[in-house]
């Protein structure tokens, strides 16, 4: 197609050639000194136009002789260029093929050729994205010396190169990542502390802070980190659920007095004082520091709204409130009898109702309540044990022996 567009434009300027010059009777005339010479004026133009035209490739004939050595030079730097580009993604290739010793040589052949091209020196992204390859590789080879060396170089040539903040921002989560393999906390925490504020709220940043906060066992920060990750929907819902549950049982488990207890309490989120496993942790632990008083106001509101309440949910509670009977007021009792009014077939509602009135000293209901409870398959063996352990001590109360042993003999089945 282009051939026959060329030819279309050849006849046309023959054409326009043989309109224009073939009448033409001008002559030009040149003068030197005493001497003259006409020619045609259709030869004139065609000698001017073949004179331009020599003029024109002489020049640039002379621009390429003399521009021949900062061609090759420019041709030599693509080609050193070239050879490094293929030698990172070279590196690259072995390292997701897991050959980590090949990708490191590979990433370091690439080095070599940067900083051996003075021009390409310069790069500094470049150098720091290698570098970041050669100590990844270093770090799966558990080579933690040149892996730091490597790590540092790569900082120090992204720091200096103005387009390389990527690379920067990428080695500094790789450390952090790094030092959570070497089960190094403090330095994961301290390199994640470094980030920029958009850097840190990035999910990758948020989800190696919550893997550093807990293994400094720091739950509370780690809940914190976690609530983010849920807003920013790093997990699924039900997964963000039992995380926050986990990391805030952790929290109220770390407090070694019943005023520490209550900071941490005061300082979970609503939601999680909402949380009726979080609330009956909390009051297992109240209970565990001498304070049921504190458990049972933490599980107050829930036995309030006890028919919203699924079946785990109230096992969880009359497992809390158990621990929280010591000291337990009068007022508690309507509201489990109206409990198990609403669940008579549940046996956890009858073991938090047995255990109250053997608190209060009620034994004859109390009897029946426990051993409702006690002979229950459904609960757990450990609620099933206390119950039974609770009716010996009663019977020891009624000077009963035979039934005191019984009451531990079946305790002790339970293993």
């Amino acid at each position: 197609m282009r051939m026959v567009i060329w030819l279309v434009l050849l006849f046309v300027a023959a054409v326009v050639a043989a309109l224009t010059l073939g009448n033409n009777d001008g002559l030009a005339s040149f003068y030197w000194r005493g001497w003259r010479m006409d020619l045609s004026l259709n030869l004139f133009l065609l000698l001017l136009v073949a004179g331009c035209f020599a003029l024109m490739t002489l020049m640039q004939s002379l621009d390429a002789l003399l521009t021949l050595p900062k061609r090759a030079r420019l041709w030599r730097m693509a080609q050193r260029e070239r050879s490094a580009q293929v030698a990172l993604r070279e590196a690259w290739a072995e390292y997701f093929g897991a050959r980590y010793s090949r990708a490191q040589k590979a990433a370091q052949r690439a080095l070599t050729i940067q900083a051996q091209t003075p021009d390409l020196a310069q790069d500094g992204a470049f150098m720091a994205l290698a570098h970041l390859v050669a100590a990844q590789s270093a770090h799966k080879l558990q080579d933690r010396r040149n892996r730091d060396e490597h790590l540092r170089q790569a900082l120090q040539m992204a720091s200096s190169s103005a387009g390389a903040r990527v690379q920067e921002e990428g080695a500094r989560l790789l450390a952090a990542e790094w030092a959570l393999d070497d089960r190094d906390a403090p330095r994961a925490l301290g390199l994640l502390g470094e980030l920029t504020p958009g850097v840190a709220r990035r999910t990758q940043a948020l989800r190696l802070k919550l893997q550093a906060s807990r293994l400094a066992r720091q739950p509370l920060e780690a809940l914190r980190t976690a609530r983010l990750l849920a807003k920013h929907q790093g997990f699924s819902k039900s997964a963000a659920q039992g995380l926050l549950r986990s990391l805030a049982c952790e929290a109220l488990e770390t407090a070694r007095d019943i005023d520490q207890l209550r900071g941490i309490w005061q300082q979970l989120d609503a939601s999680d004082r909402r949380d009726v496993f979080v609330a009956a942790r909390a009051a297992h632990c109240a209970a565990a520091l001498g304070a049921p008083e504190d458990g049972r106001g933490w599980l107050r509101p829930f036995w309030e709204s006890i028919a919203e309440q699924g079946a785990d949910e109230r096992q969880a509670l009359a497992e809390a409130l158990v621990l929280c009977t010591p000291g337990l007021g009068p007022e508690w009792l309507q509201r489990l009898e109206g409990a198990v009014q609403r669940f008579p077939r549940d046996g956890t509602m009858a073991l938090a109702l047995g255990h109250a009135l053997a608190e209060r000293q009620l034994w004859g209901k109390a009897r029946l309540m426990l051993e409702q409870a006690a002979d229950d398959r459904e609960l757990s063996i450990a609620a099933r044990r206390r119950s039974w352990l609770r009716l010996a001590e009663m019977a020891e109360q009624d000077d009963d022996p035979e039934r005191r042993a019984r009451c531990f003999e079946a305790a002790a089945r339970l293993g």
